[in-house]
């Protein structure tokens, strides 16, 4: 995964968004975030760029939902789905995620498509 990233622990990235951890725990287990393990406690973090904040408010980012679905119906782990987030696409050239924040949503789900 790319060095360049930021990332948050579950209750991190919680409070983050004014939520309880264990409700990101549900989402993780329910599919719809998804997180790799670091760190010397091999702990679950997140991205801090899947958060996004606007005048009205902070949540997750909007698109972020159907590519991890995309990607996991392509067959990747949640560890790969946060690594092809995460690292840089030649054909995207840049991470699907910066891809993402510039709005580039079409281009990503492209590029996820060719791994199914």
């Amino acid at each position: 995964m790319t060095d360049s990233v930021t990332w948050l622990a579950v209750p991190d990235f919680a409070d983050a968004l004014g939520l309880e951890a264990t409700h990101i725990r549900d989402l993780l287990r329910q599919g719809e975030r998804v997180a790799g393990r670091r760190g010397e406690n091999n702990a679950l973090y997140l991205p801090q760029e899947f958060i996004v904040s606007d005048d009205h408010s902070t949540h997750v980012r909007p698109t972020l939902a159907g590519t991890i679905t995309l990607l996991s119906d392509a067959g990747l782990s949640d560890a790969e789905i946060v690594e092809w987030l995460t690292e840089v696409n030649d054909e995207l050239e840049t991470t699907p995620l910066e891809a993402l924040r510039s709005g580039k949503r079409a281009p990503v789900r492209r590029a996820a498509q060719t791994l199914g």
